[in-house]
């Protein structure tokens, strides 16, 4: 999977729309800085600062979790082993009719998905019940047109924190590490925290979004928080990233092979651009 493209909103949308048609129709835990890598210190300017702090993450060894959006989400991304995986829950079985929780698990070219669904809405949704709790193994053969059961190893920031920090327009620094400032929205692309949805939803608010963001004694990105406004019927919401164990990530493991069956057709269709 490309990473910085889990949108929330597509996702839920691509799983649901296809299965109701085919029927007739817990915030992940932050992981806390860490790494002993021998990276710099940032840099004296604010804002060169912050464009420095994404640069470790190109080296593809660390934790993360994104969280304040419809779903939250934690993972890893180990370049040693190739591997990475992503978990994500969102939703409430008891007020909102569904709560889902998701695992990608992606290794050198072998991937799988564990998708289960609870509530009124998984008797919607063929296959649901008796497939949860396993793991699904995806054929690369079948997800060409599903960028969001793939994983580009050459793309590792889960965020786009990068897309981020080029988007600044002010900042200043507020204390040691940390700083806030504001960021014009139109102009992030490949952002998991900003996805286009979001953006398009702060109409004239876009091209200045409050943000701030907080480094470790190296320099490197440890949380980056947006400040998405309040803009019609939406309320105002906090989006954060944060980054941890630097250097010191371990490798995803390979699903237990008991709980392992092959994907159904009806989970490509789910996810099918």
């Amino acid at each position: 999977m490309i990473i910085r493209r889990w949108s929330v909103g597509v996702l839920a949308a691509a799983l649901f729309v296809p299965a109701l048609t085919a029927c007739n129709n817990s915030t992940a835990a932050e992981p806390a800085a860490g790494g002993a890598s021998a990276a710099p210190a940032a840099p004296a300017d604010p804002k060169e600062a912050l464009l420095a702090s994404t640069k470790e993450l190109s080296k593809g060894n660390f934790t993360f979790a994104i969280t304040g959006g419809e779903f939250n989400g934690s993972g890893t991304v180990h370049m040693p082993s190739k591997s990475a995986e992503m978990k994500m829950t969102g939703g409430d079985a008891a007020t909102e009719d569904f709560s889902m929780d998701m695992h990608f698990v992606f290794i050198d070219t072998d991937s799988w998905v564990k998708l289960d669904i609870s509530g009124p809405m998984a008797d919607a949704i063929p296959g649901a019940k008796e497939r949860k709790g396993k793991y699904q193994h995806l054929d690369r053969s079948k997800i060409k047109d599903a960028k969001d059961l793939q994983f580009d190893f050459a793309d590792v920031d889960p965020a786009g924190s990068e897309a981020l920090t080029k988007a600044i327009t002010d900042v200043k620094k507020t204390g040691e590490g940390t700083y806030e400032g504001t960021l014009d929205a139109t102009k992030v692309t490949d952002s998991d925290v900003l996805d286009a949805d979001i953006v398009k939803g702060m109409a004239d608010k876009a091209s200045a979004v409050p943000f701030t963001a907080k480094l470790d004694a190296q320099g490197r990105l440890t949380e980056f928080l947006v400040k998405v406004p309040a803009a019609g019927s939406a309320k105002a919401q906090d989006l954060k990233v944060t980054y941890a164990d630097y250097g010191a990530a371990t490798a995803v493991q390979q699903p237990p092979a008991d709980k392992v069956v092959e994907a159904s057709d009806q989970l490509y269709e789910m996810f099918k651009n």
